[in-house]
Formats: structure tokens, sequence, C-alpha cells
């Protein structure tokens, strides 16, 4: 790479570096790792390539004061625990967005191939949901009680094994991004499968009506997860395909810390879909009103925290950039 390409790639990044060093005391230890793992990355290749260049003794000074910031014995502040629910993870969503909407339409897709395969076979059903499942439902159904398979057992053990089941389906999906996005793209391919064949079975009872209002109370979060779960899968594994100018190693390492601040956003919400589903999905002599509100609720969070906040942090940040600049 000639020096010209390697600045016009990365002046953008090093300019922000340079104005958020001017003032480190809104930085959090971890976003000033993160900038440290990136500079002496860029610091290493110009020295290799560049080593007599301006642009080396420049990457060199700005990592010497990086450095000294990060090791100045500063006390990490109280204020980590917001900032990182309302700017590390939301500013994590926006950098990998693509990731996230790459997930999306994997599930879109795949959602309406579950449907499509069960609207041409009957006996698509059972072979994903189980014919033990199928059997329950069809006679749950003809007692007019479609969902009534959310009122078995107790509710605080049906709030805890469900807890414990998604969240390892959670944890899957994350994971396989370790090895390439492809891996996750199978656990996401699968639940977005089941889910449509799950709706089109209800539609073929003519119940899907009743059996949404019932389901999405905790259906709204529980498939958002399923999604957002995929796409810190992907983002995980971009790193080893789209390495950029760092090397693998340094780029899985930066997409991997961006994986994990969202998986643990997701895991809160996985709880929360859990606890609906043990304690209020069940309960389908709840008022109308009530059961429409938690969806609302819960589609409301979903839209505000992964969609209009991570905009807002992400644009802001840009546009702070280029004022300064």
């Amino acid at each position: 790479m000639r020096e010209p390409v390697f600045i016009k790639q990365n002046i953008a990044r090093w300019r922000d570096y340079q104005r958020r060093l001017d003032h480190p005391a809104g930085e959090t230890p971890d976003m000033l790792a993160q900038m440290y793992t990136e500079l002496t990355s860029d610091l290493a290749f110009s020295r290799t390539h560049f080593p007599d260049a301006a642009i080396t003794q420049m990457l060199n000074a700005m990592t010497l004061k990086l450095h000294n910031e990060i090791y100045s014995g500063r006390q990490e502040k109280w204020s980590r625990l917001l900032t990182f629910w309302t700017q590390e993870v939301p500013q994590a969503v926006y950098d990998n967005r693509k990731a996230m909407l790459a997930a999306l339409a994997v599930f879109v897709l795949f959602l309406g191939v579950g449907i499509v395969s069960l609207f041409n076979d009957a006996d698509f059903a059972r072979m994903i949901l189980g014919d033990d499942y199928v059997d329950m439902t069809i006679e749950n159904i003809k007692n007019g009680a479609p969902t009534d398979v959310y009122s078995y057992g107790e509710e605080a053990e049906s709030f805890l094994y469900i807890m414990l089941n998604n969240l390892r389906v959670d944890a899957i999906s994350v994971s396989m991004g370790i090895f390439t996005p492809f891996f996750t793209a199978i656990v996401v391919m699968y639940n977005a499968i089941m889910v449509g064949a799950f709706t089109m079975f209800f539609f073929q009872y003519g119940v899907l009506g009743d059996a949404l209002l019932a389901i999405m109370q905790h259906g709204t979060l529980e498939i958002s997860t399923m999604v957002l779960s995929g796409g810190a899968g992907f983002v995980m594994g971009s790193g080893w395909l789209f390495p950029g100018t760092y090397s693998r190693m340094t780029a899985f390492r930066r997409k991997a810390k961006d994986a994990l601040k969202i998986a643990l956003s997701i895991f809160p919400v996985t709880i929360v879909a859990a606890f609906i589903e043990g304690y209020l999905t069940r309960h389908t002599e709840f008022p109308l009103a009530f059961r429409v509100m938690v969806i609302i609720l819960s589609a409301t969070f979903i839209v505000f925290y992964y969609i209009i906040l991570p905009h807002y942090v992400g644009r802001k940040g840009q546009n702070t950039s280029v004022s300064d600049e």
C-alpha cells in the first residue's frame, strides 16, 4: 500500500482520535484501550513501510500521548456503568450496523422460507416443531385455547427453564461468529425457519390472530434477540473476513469486543422476555389493552435502543469530529 492511500483511508479516524485526546476526561478506559490498539497497529504498519515519513512521526507522538494517558493512574469512574449502556453499546451497534442489517436480512429471508415450506408441505411443521408439540397444539386449538402450551408448569419453573434455554441459544449464536459469520448464519436461519413455520401453522388453523396476541407479548423481545444475537455473531466473524488495514488477529479482537458489548446488552432483554413468557403470556384472560401495551412497550424499547439511540450516538460523534476538523 502506498503512503497516500494509507493516509487517505485512515486520516478521518486519526483526526477523531486527536480531538478526543485533547479532552481525554470524557473517554472510558475501554475506549482508550481500543484507540491504543488501533494506533499501535497503524504505527507498526507505518514504521514498516514508511519509516522516515512524517505520518510515522505523527502516529508515534499520538501513541505516546495515549500511552501516557492510559498509564497515568487515572481511576475508572463509576459513570463507566452508565456510559457503557448509553454510549458504548449504541456506538458498537452503529459502527457495525451493516452486520446487524445482514442478520436481519437473513432472518427475514428464512422466515419466508419457513412460511412457504409449511404452505407447500403440511408435514414440514412436524419436522421443524416436533410431533409432540404439533399434536398438543392441534388438541389445544380444538379446545379453543391455541396457546395453552404456555400455561403448563409453574410460573417460576417455566421462567427459569425458558431463560436458561434462550440465553444458551443467544450465546451459541454469538460465539459461532468465532468461526466466521457462516456458522452464526446457520443458527439464525434455523430460528427464522422455525418462527415462520410456527406462524404459518396457526394461520392454517385459522387462529393466527389469537395466537399472535398472546405470543408477541414475549415474542417481540425474543424474536428481536434472535436477530440481535445473530448480528453480534456476524460482527465477531467479520474481523476474520474483512480485516482492512489491520492484521486478522487485531481486526478480530476489535470486532470481538464490539460483539461482546452487543451480546451483554441482549442478555437482559432475553431475561425480560423469558419473564413475560413465564408469568404473563399464559394469562389469556388479561385485558386486551394490557396485552397490547406489553407488545407496544417491547417494540418501542427495541426500536429506541437498537435503532434510534445508535443512530443518534453515532451521528453525534461524526458531526463533532467534522466540526472540530
